[in-house]
């Protein structure tokens, strides 16, 4: 190996320190916080199965011009909807609960749009590719 007096580093002299980190990092095993890529997956994973659907911005919107209140149990029936939705593959489905109508996205779980019976002029829902009636 070649050792420069210059004040620079040779690339033989960058790749052993790198190379020296980079193997003191794979030594162990555990993250910063002691957990293990097992660990933090499984926790993610429960996280996601456990998730909410969430409101986008233009949703809470339509839900606050329209006066729209949602009761836990409608959410928990709109919750099961999109897991129902997500276990056939859907990717934008229409969720209707009660007289309530739900565009979700499945994948995000998040609710692009909701409406009532009475916003509902023709009955005509567009760009989904599955409904669940809850």
């Amino acid at each position: 190996m070649k050792i420069q007096n210059n004040g620079f580093l040779s690339i033989e002299q960058l790749q052993d320190q790198y190379l020296n980190q980079a193997g003191k990092a794979l030594q162990g095993n555990a993250s910063k916080d002691g957990m293990t890529f097992q660990d933090i997956l499984s926790q993610k994973t429960t996280q996601s199965d456990n998730s909410e659907v969430r409101f986008s911005k233009h949703a809470a919107g339509r839900l606050a011009d329209r006066n729209i209140e949602l009761t836990r149990e409608q959410v928990e029936r709109l919750n099961q909807g999109t897991a129902k939705a997500g276990a056939k593959g859907i990717h934008e489905t229409l969720v209707i609960v009660d007289s309530l109508a739900f565009i979700v996205n499945v994948p995000n779980q998040t609710v692009i749009t909701a409406m009532d019976q009475t916003e509902t002029d023709e009955n005509i829902f567009t760009n989904i590719d599955g409904a669940v009636i809850i």
